[in-house]
């Protein structure tokens, strides 16, 4: 079975939504473009299968940062002592 894309009006869409939705749920359907007065108003997809989805949320900023070889993350960035060092918590 292979998956087509459908234009509908908003009225057929209205009429005939739950089957719609099945129909793209069951991706029988690629997607469906809903108009109003011929002008596309709405796009109908399915979601992206769950483990596609989480592949692309944990690690997509990976190598987007770099750090210098000589640079040290441990070290302190203050020259100066923390209030809270000195005992005060507000300023």
């Amino acid at each position: 079975m292979t998956a087509e894309a459908h234009t509908i009006s908003a009225t057929e869409f209205k009429a005939k939504c739950l089957d719609i939705l099945d129909r793209v749920g069951r991706r029988e359907w690629e997607r469906v473009v809903v108009t109003k007065r011929g002008t596309p108003v709405a796009v109908v997809t399915a979601p992206p299968p769950q483990a596609f989805s989480i592949e692309q949320l944990h690690g997509f900023m990976r190598d987007s940062v770099v750090i210098p070889p000589d640079f040290d993350l441990t070290a302190p960035v203050l020259d100066e002592p923390l209030d809270a060092e000195e005992g005060e918590l507000h300023r």
